[in-house]
C-alpha cells in the first residue's frame, strides 16, 4: 500500500502538474514577468525530478521512508504555501477570476490534501508496525 501511495503522490506532482501548467494559464501565461516564469519551470523540473528520484527509490531500491518524505515534502510544501496565500499575495485564481475546483474545493488543495493525508496515513501505519514487531 505505501509504493502505491507513494506512485499516487508522484503522478500528482510529478505529471499531473506540470500537465496543468505547461500552457497559456502558467508557463507560456503573457501576463507573468519572466522572472515568475523561471520560478515555474525550476518548480516545475524540480518536482518530476524529485518524483523520478522517489519511484527509483521505492521500485528498484526497495526504500519507501526516503520517498514518503520526501512526497510528504513537495505536498506539503503547496500546502503551506496555498494556506500561506495572504501573507505573500498568492491566490489559486486566474486573472479572469476563476478557479478549477471540484466538489466547490482548489483541485490542487483537494488533491495534494488526500495525498498528503494517505501518505501521513501510510507512513505512520508503517512505523507502528515496525515498532509493533
Amino acid at each position: 500500500m505505501k509504493k502505491s501511495a507513494i506512485t499516487l503522490s508522484v503522478i500528482l506532482f510529478a505529471i499531473v502538474v506540470p500537465i496543468l501548467e505547461i500552457n497559456a494559464t502558467h508557463v507560456f501565461n503573457p501576463d507573468w514577468t519572466p522572472h515568475s516564469k523561471i520560478h515555474e519551470v525550476w518548480q516545475l523540473f524540480t518536482n518530476s525530478s524529485i518524483g523520478i528520484l522517489c519511484l527509483w527509490l521505492v521500485w528498484i531500491k526497495n526504500d519507501t521512508k526516503i520517498s514518503s518524505i520526501l512526497c510528504t515534502m513537495v505536498m506539503g510544501g503547496f500546502l503551506l504555501s496555498f494556506g500561506l496565500k495572504e501573507f505573500y499575495g498568492g491566490s489559486m485564481k486566474y486573472l479572469d477570476g476563476s478557479e478549477k475546483t471540484l466538489l466547490g474545493i482548489n483541485i490542487g488543495v483537494l488533491g495534494f490534501g488526500i495525498a498528503f493525508i494517505l501518505m501521513l496515513i501510510v507512513s505512520f501505519i508503517g512505523e507502528n508496525k515496525k515498532k509493533n514487531a
